[in-house]
């Protein structure tokens, strides 16, 4: 029959054909196994014990769940990094994803310039974010910034840790609203021209529309959106490390693992403990995020 489309089945597939559809698979199964998995199941091994990094492996020694009550209870840190974050998290949600969502319906109405705004808002996702602290330290600086020059102050805006803190998460803010604007305008680009119009025909007005009609059918980038704001509070670590290594105010918990792994205590069990903590909190919103997903499909 013409036109009739035929597909072969595994078994009718040349020799070079499974070699190529088996790597496929097992190369990317490798990769992930090696670069993700092992990590993450070693981290959480090394957890409990209380090797330093230097020596053979077999001079790991377990000390059970002595770091993880070691990090509750007489490392100070710890706290104001679980609170940092968190504050980071609202900030991000309740701030800078709203700004990106209207940064998104703004640009997507075809407002003149729509060009140049795109590309203004998105450009410091594209950046590194060496040069995004770099950036905000121009404006910053205490001595030559552009803030106090126009303010005439001299706050110290790195450097002050009552502070500091709100600065990082401005030039964090300005980063994350260009990342939820090109998501969303992802999602209203595949919105059904003919709910706005009915919406309109029923007389409702922009707002009434977006959030009654627009948004709820926006829910699958909703839900991608909160996981990204929400890990994206979690791991966040560039920009306050670039800025003091994250201390002095701007504790993280991304920056504690570093600090005790990498840094010169070198306490790879501790860190490890941190990291394994970090990974547990970062696994619930995802778990629930693919049982939502998955629920869908």
């Amino acid at each position: 029959m013409a036109g009739k489309r035929t597909y072969k089945g595994i078994d009718q597939l040349s020799t070079r054909d499974k070699v190529v559809v088996a790597l496929m698979v097992v190369v990317p199964t490798v990769l992930v196994t090696w670069l993700i998995w092992l990590p993450a199941i070693g981290s959480v091994l090394l957890s409990f014990t209380n090797w330093d990094g230097i020596g053979p492996l077999s001079s790991i020694k377990s000390v059970g769940l002595k770091n993880y009550q070691d990090i509750a209870t007489i490392y100070p840190p710890f706290w104001p990094a679980i609170q940092h974050n968190l504050i980071w998290l609202a900030v991000l949600f309740l701030i800078a994803t709203p700004l990106g969502m209207l940064f998104a319906v703004l640009v997507d109405r075809g407002v003149a310039g729509t060009r140049f705004y795109q590309t203004s808002i998105y450009l410091p996702v594209v950046l590194s974010v060496a040069l995004i602290g770099f950036i905000w330290q121009l404006i910053y600086s205490r001595d030559q910034g552009l803030l106090n020059a126009v303010t005439g102050g001299t706050t110290d805006w790195y450097g002050d840790p009552s502070v500091n803190l709100w600065a990082a998460l401005v030039a964090a803010s300005w980063r994350h609203a260009g990342y939820i604007m090109l998501l969303y305008l992802a999602g209203l680009k595949g919105v059904d021209p003919s709910l706005r119009e009915a919406a309109k025909i029923d007389g409702a007005s922009e707002t009434t529309t977006f959030f009654r009609v627009v948004f709820p059918v926006m829910r699958p980038i909703n839900i991608i959106v909160l996981v990204v704001t929400f890990i994206e509070s979690l791991r966040a670590f560039d920009l306050v490390w670039v800025i003091n290594k994250g201390r002095n105010g701007l504790e993280l918990i991304s920056t504690l693992v570093t600090e005790n792994v990498v840094g010169e205590a070198s306490r790879i069990g501790f860190g490890s403990a941190l990291a394994t903590i970090m990974l547990a909190i970062s696994s619930v919103l995802v778990i629930v995020y693919l049982r939502i997903a998955m629920k869908e499909d």
